[in-house]
């Protein structure tokens, strides 16, 4: 499937799921693969000003609140998913600021606003043009030294798997350069056996370097490839065995 209206399908897709993803502790695969990793590369957060990017029901955004962030904002394209979110901040108040609105256009912030901006998942759903937009603007909202941490689905995973539980992106070949800019459509299992449904528009590592230095993020960024661990194995040998050995995700932080 192309990227035609890639932003109404998301919108579409999470207005639609939103209330299979709200948890209060680790369910799906990438909560236990991912977002822990991403999480701790974002410490310290005491006294920082902190924005999430594509928060969805405020999973991750919840979780930099606890942290210690002194300030924490979080933005999403679904209505369903900001609902949800908020209904979580009512029933558990944390000072968390969520709004319904696209991470391409952050004119509801001013310059040199944030220390740290996240974005957990986002980027597998903007081509590469509206990623350049979203990068452009972190690189506004950011202060001097303030950083950007993000997450992909690894751009190799889904030329290395075909599509089976736990984990699957559905190309429709194997044309790893020709594909570019393309979406397909993916699922991720919950730990209880229950699927999502994801997307994937593909990008390369190359695209997401080139992006930065063109947004005007100049310093070394830092990249970290996540896979399963022993321990989650031990925890459930059903779950992550079938990916063991897979590079799943990667996480990319840079300061301004």
């Amino acid at each position: 499937m192309h990227n035609l209206n890639n932003l109404e399908s998301t919108k579409k897709l999470y207005d639609l799921t939103a209330s299979s993803w709200v948890r209060e502790k680790p369910s799906s695969l990438s909560d236990f693969t991912a977002r822990p990793f991403i999480l701790d590369m974002c410490e310290p957060l005491k006294g920082r000003k902190v924005l999430d990017l594509g928060c969805g029901e405020g999973y991750c955004t919840r979780e930099l609140s606890k942290r210690g962030a002194a300030q924490v904002y979080g933005i999403d394209i679904s209505e369903n998913m900001i609902r949800a979110a908020k209904q979580q901040e009512e029933k558990k108040p944390l000072n968390i600021s969520y709004e319904n609105a696209c991470a391409t256009n952050l004119k509801q912030f001013g310059d040199n606003s944030f220390d740290l901006v996240v974005a957990v998942f986002l980027f597998n759903y903007l081509n590469n043009t509206q990623m350049k937009q979203c990068m452009s603007e972190v690189a506004r909202i950011l202060r001097p030294a303030g950083q950007f941490i993000f997450s992909i689905p690894h751009p190799c995973f889904p030329y290395m798997r075909d599509a089976e539980y736990p984990f699957y992106f559905e190309v429709n070949d194997k044309g790893y350069f020709s594909q570019r800019d393309r979406q397909f459509t993916g699922k991720i299992w919950k730990i209880d056996g229950v699927s999502l449904d994801v997307q994937l528009i593909h990008k390369t590592f190359e695209d997401y370097f080139d992006a930065l230095r063109d947004t005007g993020f100049e310093k070394m960024p830092i990249l970290k490839e996540l896979r399963v661990t022993p321990e989650m194995i031990a925890l459930d040998p059903s779950f992550f065995s079938p990916i063991a050995d897979f590079p799943l995700h990667a996480v990319i932080k840079i300061s301004k």
